[in-house]
């Protein structure tokens, strides 16, 4: 058999990284010629398609559809959708409450522990930071939930508006797969829990109205598994595998909603604020 010169050697070897190359092989007098593709320029389809109307805001289910031929109607239509189209971002950080006594009998009980009440410190810190204005602090009426939200708030401005919201408490959003051993609440929690933070998703999470001018950030202090689950359905992944996703205590995760209802995970249980001793996630 012929041996391959050094040039078809150095084409055979790129065949692997480059797409699209032409590349050449000689076996005794004969000449072959192949064009290579990456493979998802091929016949690709994605394996699920982005659901661009997700949060109902988008302008065309919005504006009612044009009745006839006119071009006088088509063009109210168009100015329609154009009133429609929301202009602004909307960012929502998310953040986990502080390192908690897990002892504790009741809710009441369950309040942070000294390192839990350092991380809150840090995280608030963290966010006066950033410089950002921010429009809104919604927490958890949890224990530990407002006692970090509390903590975080001394670094922010006082104009802040704050509130408080049941939707966001701690609970079982929709049974995880792969199951966990050590965690296996009754359906009846899932039903009853992942009604409550699906709502909590529809309340928060949408693209930015209209007529809002300029970007908006909004500070919700909650919990692992409902931040983990919004997560999960922010990007439209599957839902079932929110409990694949590791948070920390006090971590940030920053998700943005832009004008045309795509979602940008820029973000996800960031601590990069605190030093690796006041790190912990259990």
């Amino acid at each position: 058999m012929a041996s391959f010169s050094r040039l078809n050697k150095i084409a055979l070897l790129g065949l692997g990284a480059v797409g699209g190359t032409l590349a050449y092989y000689q076996i005794g007098k004969s000449e072959k010629k192949f064009h290579v593709q990456n493979s998802w320029t091929t016949n690709f389809t994605p394996s699920v398609k982005w659901e661009k109307n997700w949060d109902h805001r988008e302008p065309e289910s919005i504006v009612k559809p044009v009745q006839s031929n006119k071009p006088e109607d088509e063009n109210r239509y168009n100015e329609q959708i154009e009133k429609s189209k929301s202009k602004a971002v909307r960012h929502l950080f998310l953040i986990r409450h502080g390192q908690y006594n897990i002892d504790g009998a009741t809710d009441k009980e369950r309040i942070l522990t000294e390192l839990g009440r350092q991380q809150a410190d840090l995280t608030g810190k963290r966010l006066a930071d950033l410089d950002i204005k921010w429009d809104l602090l919604v927490r958890s009426t949890m224990t530990r939930a407002q006692e970090t939200a509390t903590i975080i708030a001394k670094h922010l401005p006082q104009d802040i508006e704050v509130k408080d919201c049941q939707l966001i408490e701690e609970g079982a959003p929709v049974p995880p797969e792969p199951p966990v051993g050590h965690w296996r609440p009754e359906p009846k929690q899932f039903f009853q829990d992942g009604a409550r933070i699906e709502a909590a998703f529809r309340r928060y999470f949408h693209r930015a109205p209209p007529e809002q001018p300029r970007d908006s950030y909004t500070l919700l202090v909650c919990h692992a598994n409902v931040i983990r689950f919004f997560v999960c359905k922010a990007l439209q992944f599957p839902a079932e595998g929110w409990l694949r996703i590791s948070l920390n205590h006090g971590s940030i995760t920053w998700l943005s909603i832009l004008p045309n209802g795509n979602v940008v995970l820029r973000g996800l249980s960031d601590t990069g604020h605190m030093q690796p001793k006041c790190i912990t996630s259990r």
